[in-house]
């Protein structure tokens, strides 16, 4: 099992919005990241920066190469993208972050 971490960039007033749609979660975009073997995730949020730093883990990290071709990400990401820094397929702007120490 791999751990994954990125970070992406919430507007600023967007706090409370942010929390409310993933409260909110939609099942069928939860069941996908099931499947796809996405388990422990986790996204914080820099309250003094507006970043957003996500941790999960994966059992195959290459399957979720997969998840941008699956229609209900993209309607996800459509759903978010006025909310939060994106790319011009409406996917989030992320940055893979390096694991530099891990305790288990």
């Amino acid at each position: 099992m791999a751990r994954v971490a990125f970070k992406m960039t919430l507007y600023k007033g967007f706090e409370e919005e942010y929390l409310k749609r993933h409260d909110t979660i939609w099942p069928e975009l939860e069941q996908l990241l099931k499947q796809t073997g996405i388990s422990d995730y986790s996204i914080f949020l820099d309250e003094s920066t507006n970043s957003l730093f996500g941790v999960l883990k994966a059992e195959d990290p290459k399957a979720l190469d997969n998840l941008p071709a699956q229609p209900v990400m993209q309607k996800w990401w459509a759903y978010m993208k006025d909310i939060m820094e994106t790319n011009d397929d409406n996917s989030p702007i992320s940055i893979p972050l390096k694991e530099v120490f891990y305790l288990p």
